[in-house]
């Protein structure tokens, strides 16, 4: 079993690329539509999740960012839950990021030339090339400035990711080929320890889900782990404590709640 993220500009080749290693391999194919209908189950209306991610966050101290923290909780809570059980390609916002923590993930690049780009958005959007290259560059711009206020890094960068395929050079079909060759190698695979941290992932990202869909904490901004069910939240709670701890405990699978101040800012 293998987790696969696939990380691509606007049609760059990457949505191809992930439906064939799907179909290849027989692992499902997950997009963001699919987490913002999984977020639905949580009274979140999927066209406004999907609005939230495509609209880059404006400053640092708005409601709507907070709301984008609320919606980015939920969304990693999703793709969690969606790829648990390995078998599966994630394609989408920053799955390389949201899934860290050790877990057995190949995280992929997909680039391509910006003439490949222009064709494939001008034929299945039916756009003229001006509309095509500016929407090219909106969505682009989008992305990046996502991760850098989500992360602190440029989703460029090639150290976040195992492998950076050019569709210059390869065909979908044979980079397809060269990745299922690299699962055959070992380092893919769910050995018990990447199990038991997946668990210790889906637990801590369910309790953060549970706390932003709660009145009573949903206006907090909180670091969660966990291990073996015990559930540490880090971050300037205070007052809360106590809903957070009855919050945290609803969660299947927490037996223990513990409380962190966030670690000091570094000195500018």
């Amino acid at each position: 079993m293998a987790i696969i993220t696939v990380s691509r500009g606007s049609f760059s080749g990457g949505k191809m690329l992930a439906e064939c290693l799907a179909q290849k391999l027989k692992y499902r194919c997950i997009d963001r539509d699919v987490l913002a209908q999984r977020t639905s189950i949580r009274s979140v209306a999927p066209d406004e999740i999907l609005a939230a991610l495509d609209t880059p966050p404006a400053n640092s101290s708005s409601t709507l960012n907070h709301r984008k923290y609320v919606y980015l909780a939920l969304i990693q809570a999703a793709i969690v839950e969606e790829v648990s059980a390995g078998d599966a390609v994630y394609h989408g916002l920053a799955g390389q990021l949201l899934l860290q923590g050790g877990l057995p993930v190949l995280r992929l690049r997909v680039i391509a030339p910006l003439e490949f780009r222009l064709q494939e958005a001008q034929a299945r959007m039916k756009m003229t090339r001006a509309e095509a290259l500016a929407h090219i560059q909106k969505v682009d711009e989008n992305r990046g400035k996502w991760t850098r206020y989500l992360y602190g890094v440029d989703w460029e960068d090639p150290s976040l990711y195992d492998l950076v395929i050019n569709l210059q050079h390869f065909s979908v079909e044979r980079a397809c080929r060269l990745v299922v060759g690299m699962l055959k190698e070992d380092g893919f695979a769910f050995p018990q320890k990447s199990r038991e941290l997946m668990n210790d992932f889906v637990l801590a990202t369910r309790v953060k889900a549970a706390l932003v869909k709660d009145p009573m904490t949903s206006n907090l901004e909180v670091e969660v782990v966990a291990q073996n069910g015990v559930v540490t939240i880090r971050g300037e709670l205070c007052e809360e404590n106590e809903d957070a701890r009855r919050v945290a405990l609803k969660v299947p699978g927490a037996r223990e709640v513990r409380f962190e101040e966030p670690e000091p800012a570094n000195p500018a």
